[in-house]
Order: structure tokens, then sequence, then C-alpha cells
């Protein structure tokens, strides 16, 4: 895996948006893939349905999950793969609007590697978007 790709594993359109254009403001030109569900996601990673089509080997350098989502919530969806063999070491961040305590100690006894509320200021988010990528893309070494 050379090339460092994103899952954005988002249902709220107006996030997607948020996340795109802060990414475009911050100048990742990494490549995005988004699925809106939690069971889209799961067949996204492990290469099912719609996307039976994909080398599961191909797998993303980093997903920003989302908790509340339809069909399998963010904790399922982070479970299922953590239980993978070929995907447990992606690292996961849990992007959210949730406020719950309970949601940060679930996340990271679930597996996640980081957990990040979403800022409702978009300028916030920029800077939380340029944060995230200066970490996980410039200064992490992944696996």
């Amino acid at each position: 895996m050379n090339e460092k790709n994103i899952l954005l594993v988002e249902d709220n359109e107006d996030d997607i948006l948020l996340t795109t254009l802060a990414f475009q403001e911050n100048k990742v030109l990494n490549k995005i893939d988004i699925v809106r569900d939690g069971e889209e996601a799961l067949d996204f990673l492990f290469a099912r349905g719609s996307f039976s089509y994909r080398n599961k080997k191909e797998t993303p350098s980093v997903i920003l999950l989302d908790l509340k989502l339809p069909k399998a919530n963010g904790l399922e969806v982070l479970r299922k793969i953590r239980e993978d063999k070929d995907l447990k070491r992606i690292p996961i961040i849990i992007l959210t609007s949730s406020k719950e305590e309970q949601d940060v100690i679930k996340a990271y006894e679930s597996g996640a590697n980081s957990f990040i509320r979403k800022p409702v200021d978009f300028e916030q988010f920029v800077g939380a978007m340029k944060q995230l990528q200066l970490y996980w893309f410039v200064l992490s070494e992944l696996p």
C-alpha cells in the first residue's frame, strides 16, 4: 500500500461536505472514499456487495468513522474491523458530534486510535482536519 487513502464513514451530507471542504482548504491530496452507513463501510472494507470488485488487501490508510450511523453503528463497524486479521491495524479515528463521555470510553475500549469531536465552527473544523492530516499522514508511521 503506497498511497495514503482515507475512508470517510459519514451519513450526514452536511458533514461530508464540511469534511471534504476542510480537506480542500488544507490542500489534502489523499484519495477520499466516502460511504454513508455502517453496512456500506463493512461492504467496502470486506470487498463484498456493491464493492465486490475491490481487492480487500487494498485497505485505506486511515478511517474517519462517525458513531451514529444507520444500519450498523460506528462501534459495531469498529469492532468488526478490529476482529479481522487484515484490517485490524488500520488507524481508526472517531469523528463525531457526540458529547457523550460513554461514547469516548466505548470507542477506545473497542479499538479506536483517536476520538475527535467535530467542532461546530468551520474554521475550527478546518484547523482540526489540518492537525489530523499532519499527525496521521506526515508524522505518524502507518502500517
